[in-house]
């Protein structure tokens, strides 16, 4: 199997001086995900959580919602040309019964890219394919503090292993309301750690995530905002911007989501109802 990173020689100017030295770098590779067995997906991945991020991946294309309709995931022997096994190549096998959802070359997966679909189509797309509501656990709603909510990032860029060595890592968790870490992955690709994350509580059979925070350590794109949906997590926090398309989905699906969460502070876009806000009287 690939490495998580790798080495390579790197000439280093610093003030004028240069010198030669090893580097550490993140591994990228190719994962191709086949569904009983015929191509659907490629991405371009950090080596690790392979079968998770297969799974997570299905969650938020629809096909799977519970762990009992996954049968099994397994890397594609003899994957190459001389029957080597790359570790590149993840079979998902559906249990019997599961829909298997129409396959063509023609066929776009929009959580990738929504390439040729308008922004109203997209929306449409995840109403249409959504499990459940973006919405509380009715026993225990989601409300969370500003103080906790802005004390994440740094718990989850303590929490980033690899980011350490490499400096090239993205990341996604998962917290309770109180600020608890559940879960970390990190990716080349901020969907792909979204997906590990994902992959990992439909394995647990812990879906929907009705009351859990996902951080990302980037901008919140329509893809993430989705993601989030599809795995039912009611709220979505980012470091930086989200898109348009984003915020139009969080506001459609009641899903709460906040951008440029830096120190104590941070736009709110959709959602506010999940977090104890204090309004400052004369400002609007």
């Amino acid at each position: 199997m690939g490495r998580v990173t790798e080495r390579r020689r790197v000439i280093r100017i610093r003030d004028g001086a240069v010198s030669t030295r090893p580097d550490t770098l993140v591994a990228e590779e190719p994962l191709e995900i086949r569904l009983n067995g015929k191509p659907l997906a490629i991405t371009m991945r950090t080596p690790g959580d392979d079968f998770a991020l297969a799974a997570g991946f299905l969650v938020s294309e629809g096909v799977l919602g519970r762990a009992d309709e996954l049968a099994n995931i397994v890397y594609c022997a003899g994957a190459t040309a001389d029957g080597s096994n790359t570790y590149n190549v993840v079979d998902v096998k559906l249990a019997p019964g599961v829909p298997v959802p129409d396959i063509t070359l023609e066929r776009n997966v929009y959580t990738t890219s929504s390439c040729g679909l308008c922004g109203k189509a997209s929306l449409d797309a995840v109403r249409t394919t959504a499990r459940w509501p973006v919405g509380d656990d009715e026993s225990r709603p989601v409300r969370i503090d500003l103080e906790t909510l802005a004390s994440l990032p740094d718990r989850l860029r303590a929490a980033q292993r690899v980011f350490d060595r490499t400096g090239g890592l993205h990341a996604a968790a998962l917290f309770t309301p109180e600020g608890e870490l559940l879960d970390i992955r990190e990716d080349v690709g901020r969907h792909n750690a979204v997906d590990k994350l994902v992959g990992r509580a439909l394995q647990q059979g812990l879906l929907p995530l009705s009351g859990a925070v996902l951080l990302v350590s980037g901008r919140a794109s329509f893809e993430l905002a989705q993601k989030a949906v599809m795995a039912g997590i009611p709220v979505l926090a980012a470091v930086s911007a989200p898109s348009s398309l984003a915020v139009d989905l969080a506001a459609e699906t009641g899903l709460t989501l906040v951008g440029f969460l830096r120190g104590a502070s941070m736009n709110v876009y959709a959602g506010e109802h999940r977090l104890a806000l204090r309004t400052v009287a004369g400002r609007t």
